[in-house]
């Protein structure tokens, strides 16, 4: 998994509350258990008309978001069912970030397995957040995981708490792989203790 250390992007802002993970990732998508090629279909049924072609309102297919890894998003972002390919297909579309008020919990839990930071900041600071947004290309924003600040293109910071397990995760791209990993000295002391074992 991917380190997260410090990310600076244009954040793309999508006011929208209860983006649920159909919203996200549309259930037609589920069928494969690979972890990329679905940035695609990210927001597919607000992202293309009903003939395939862009919608050009929606905010990803605007110039200016098109490569955001900043997703700044409405209240209780990541609802309803409980598919891990909302974040898989966030981050194969280049979202590392994602900024709210609240997240559905395991959306959220997924969100750190998968290297994607999700933050909750308060009401006030997320309206912010979404003014810097809306500026576009203008303005940009800078996450840094170590100090858990947003800094703003107008030198405003906001910061955000975090688990100290899940940050040290992040920094360090562990995921529960990795972290069993981090064991496999122990893991193969142990096996090899058991092999020479007499069962006699």
């Amino acid at each position: 998994m991917q380190p997260f250390t410090t990310l600076t992007s244009t954040p793309a802002p999508l006011k929208v509350i209860n983006v649920d993970t159909d919203m996200i990732i549309p259930k037609q998508y589920l069928k494969t258990i690979k972890r990329t090629g679905l940035g695609t279909a990210l927001f597919a049924e607000m992202r293309y008309k009903e003939d395939g072609s862009e919608n050009a309102d929606f905010v990803l297919n605007q110039p200016a978001y098109r490569k955001s890894e900043i997703l700044v998003a409405g209240d209780n972002f990541g609802c309803g069912s409980s598919r891990e390919h909302a974040p898989w297909a966030l981050l194969d579309f280049g979202i590392r970030c994602v900024i709210s008020t609240s997240f559905a919990d395991i959306f959220y839990n997924n969100c750190f397995k998968n290297g994607i930071l999700p933050i909750v900041v308060k009401p006030e600071d997320l309206e912010k957040l979404f003014d810097d947004a809306e500026r576009g290309s203008n303005a940009t924003l800078t996450v840094d995981l170590e100090k858990q600040e947003i800094k703003g293109p107008d030198g405003g910071t906001v910061t955000f708490d975090i688990d100290p397990f899940r940050k040290h995760c992040l920094l360090n791209g562990l995921d529960d792989i990795g972290l069993t990993m981090e064991k496999a000295p122990k893991i193969d002391a142990y096996e090899a203790k058991i092999a020479n074992r007499s069962w006699a």
